[in-house]
């Protein structure tokens, strides 16, 4: 590590609410030499709120490789330089990757800002099982693109998260819902830490049906939590529990009735949740 380079840092920035960023990013922010953005114009607002001014250069998909060379070179003559991208975590669906990997080739230090991340933000409120996940980024944006993935993803057990936009996300759900079935559940988190925030729960028929009834709710960023294929199967439930299932859900919401019954019958009660919505209606 070389005593006289400088230090690159990757900084986290707000998702939406502008509150959401830690006093040591601002304060890195305002001390380092430059900052490599995203869009300029888009970072140019956060930095005005906080009264940041530092000189600003683009970084972004179509040139980053052009540019991490001269960053690079900057850096090792001392210039400590911040990295951030429009929203959250850099290189989480980002530019930076190049620039990081050859920083650390060239034996620049590379200091990691933690904050905010849309995926993570999404999952922790997502009532899905969060000790194991896939991060996937965003779907393809072709339909027999977007079912190959779904193909190769289906038996996966473990929690997957996606990111969608507001111009694929029916096309994208409908396709999910043709790979793996109606019934698997997914959570929808659109436009995390802003004013229009919602986070909405539901097999993938009714999630599909849901965002239909209102444009409104297929605008935004949005993130998609799908849980992981159950290792309990449809066919593996017994009559005695499916039968217990219904009639509780009569009386309680469908997931307090798919609690009881996983407690009795010692079956998973995210299986049973997704049972009941696809075979009857919950009290």
């Amino acid at each position: 590590m070389d005593n006289q380079a400088g230090i690159l840092y990757i900084v986290a920035t707000p998702i939406g609410n502008l509150q959401d960023i830690s006093q040591r990013a601002l304060t890195i922010l305002a001390t380092v030499d430059r900052i490599a953005a995203e869009d300029t114009r888009h970072s140019g607002i956060l930095l005005s709120h906080y009264g940041i001014k530092k000189p600003l250069l683009a970084l972004h998909d179509h040139n980053e490789q052009q540019k991490a060379d001269s960053l690079v070179e900057r850096l090792q003559q001392g210039e400590n330089i911040a990295l951030i991208s429009d929203a959250g975590t850099p290189l989480i669906s980002d530019p930076g990757f190049h620039l990081v990997r050859q920083c650390r080739q060239a034996g620049i230090k590379v200091v990691p800002i933690p904050g905010a991340c849309a995926a993570i933000t999404a999952l922790c409120a997502a009532g899905i099982a969060s000790d194991r996940f896939c991060f996937e980024g965003f779907l393809p944006a072709k339909s027999k693109a977007r079912r190959d993935k779904f193909e190769l993803l289906k038996a996966e057990p473990r929690t997957l998260i996606f990111y969608e936009s507001t111009h694929r996300i029916l096309d994208s759900l409908q396709d999910m819902q043709n790979v793996l079935g109606n019934t698997r559940y997914v959570v929808l988190a659109r436009e995390l830490t802003k004013t229009w925030e919602s986070i909405h729960g539901d097999s993938i028929e009714n999630l599909l049906a849901w965002l239909q009834q209102d444009d409104n709710r297929t605008k935004g960023e949005m993130v998609l939590i799908v849980e992981g294929q159950s290792a309990v199967e449809e066919s593996e439930f017994s009559t005695d529990a499916i039968k217990a299932l219904e009639l509780i859900s009569q009386e309680l919401p469908l997931k307090k009735a798919a609690a009881i019954v996983a407690e009795l019958y010692g079956y998973k009660k995210n299986a049973l949740y997704q049972f009941g919505l696809a075979h009857f209606k919950a009290g």
